[in-house]
């Protein structure tokens, strides 16, 4: 990128030095908007979470969100949700995030997750209604057993004839323990037959008797059949997904997001009718969040949350993004394996990250929507990705995609220099960290 280019940036960066109105210009931007998804470079850094938690807490106290929907498991996030409306027995927010126990757990089981839900308690505490306090949902699809299970628990105290038809067909995939991945690969070499039919029977049957399931107990029945009836729309989903998942990548992938697009779809249609307007902050990685039209997402036919809220919301969605130059982050170095904190090599001069780097503040945010039409900021560049795996000796092909920045988001918050998130758990990889580093940087 040149260094007009650099210097147009410098133009329009906003700085965040830490103080109150730092986002006072980015609430401006939000408006009256009902959606807004901030986004993440990393499943890992400390300073991402703590600048969303901070945007998301603005937009819960001063502009009327209620809603947190996250890159997290449904029956896991609903158990947050529990404690955080005061419904739960949960002692504390270390206790309520304790369902999150599949890997990678430090992605909500960490010290910037725990504050964010210890103030969401006490904000909701301190609300004489509930149709003013903020909740906290999951939106994601792996929790296949952890459904399973709720769905039948459910059914055990409405209807315990029908929790023994919905034991019965989700025995289905009793000979794999409900283990989606071990699922799909007994699909896959042939060993299992699918699950499909039962899984498809459960959830219509499910929503044919849900008028008879809450005509009892007014709004904490139809929460409680929303929350049942979405876990056996999760296992219908994940079904699909790890039946797919050794087939086609590109299909699973559009299949994880578009459930994520209709899990929101489905809390703000179930909240409106108790307290409308319903006003989302959902919580993902860039690659949900950011517009995958304008990334080689897009071009190979991937599709993603962002993307599905443009189209459906409109100017009603925001996508906010964030990035990084250099630091350090959590992360593993093979999936299931331990917590690390890894050093992040300093981004390639061919990315976006480099060139945001070259504006020279510390921590700023950009307006990227003044960026969309400006020749300069026409063809794409590089841009960093890392999830909660980090592989800095094949950085290029494992971190890297190409991507419009200004077609991507519409706001991007750059954190020069960031540390590692601090996991409820630590182990002796995350404690001792990397050597100091001895490699190439630019590779």
């Amino acid at each position: 990128m040149n260094e007009q280019a650099v210097k147009t940036l410098a133009r329009l960066a906003r700085p965040l030095t830490g103080v109150a109105e730092d986002y006072d210009s980015l609430l401006d931007l939000v408006g009256d908007r009902r959606f807004v998804l901030i986004g993440e470079a990393s499943h890992g850094t400390h300073e991402f979470y703590r600048e969303r938690a901070r945007i998301t807490r603005r937009l819960i106290d001063e502009r009327g969100f209620n809603v947190v929907a996250v890159e997290g498991d449904w029956p896991d996030a609903n158990r947050v949700n529990q404690y955080v409306m005061g419904l739960s027995d949960d002692p504390d927010a270390d206790a309520a995030l304790g369902g999150f126990r599949r890997f990678p757990t430090w992605m909500w089981r960490n010290r910037d997750v725990l504050a964010f839900v210890q103030w969401l308690r006490a904000r909701n505490d301190a609300q004489a209604a509930a149709a003013t306090k903020a909740r906290f949902h999951g939106l994601d699809l792996y929790s296949l057993r952890a459904s399973i299970e709720a769905v039948v628990h459910y059914l055990e105290r409405v209807d315990p004839e029908q929790a023994l038809r919905a034991r019965q067909r989700y025995s289905c995939f009793d000979h794999v323990e409900a283990d989606g991945q071990a699922y799909g690969y007994a699909l896959a070499t042939g060993v299992a037959d699918p699950c499909e039919d039962a899984v498809v029977t459960q959830l219509l049957e499910m929503r044919e008797r849900s008028a008879a399931y809450v005509g009892r107990d007014g709004l904490v029945a139809e929460d409680e059949q929303f929350y049942a009836e979405q876990n056996a729309q999760l296992v219908h989903d994940a079904e699909e997904y790890y039946r797919q998942m050794y087939r086609a990548n590109i299909s699973s992938w559009n299949l994880r997001d578009s459930h994520m697009a209709s899990t929101l779809d489905a809390l703000v249609k179930h909240f409106d009718i108790q307290s409308a307007p319903t006003k989302v902050v959902v919580w993902a990685h860039n690659s949900h969040v950011g517009d995958a039209r304008a990334t080689s997402m897009g071009f190979r036919g991937e599709l993603n949350i962002g993307q599905l809220a443009r189209e459906r919301y409109g100017d009603d969605a925001l996508l906010i993004g964030f990035s990084t130059y250099a630091g350090r982050v959590t992360a593993a170095t093979d999936w299931g394996g331990p917590a690390e904190r890894k050093r992040v090599r300093p981004a390639r001069h061919d990315s976006y990250e480099s060139m945001l780097h070259d504006v020279a503040l510390p921590q700023y945010w950009l307006p990227m929507r003044e960026l969309a039409n400006d020749d300069e900021f026409a063809s794409s560049l590089l841009e960093r990705a890392i999830g909660v795996i980090y592989r800095p000796e094949t950085e290029l092909q494992s971190h890297y995609f190409q991507a419009d920045l200004a077609r991507q988001f519409d706001a991007v918050i750059h954190l020069d220099h960031t540390r590692a998130l601090e996991p409820l758990e630590m182990t002796q990889l995350w404690d001792e960290g990397e050597p100091p580093e001895t490699y190439p940087s630019g590779l």
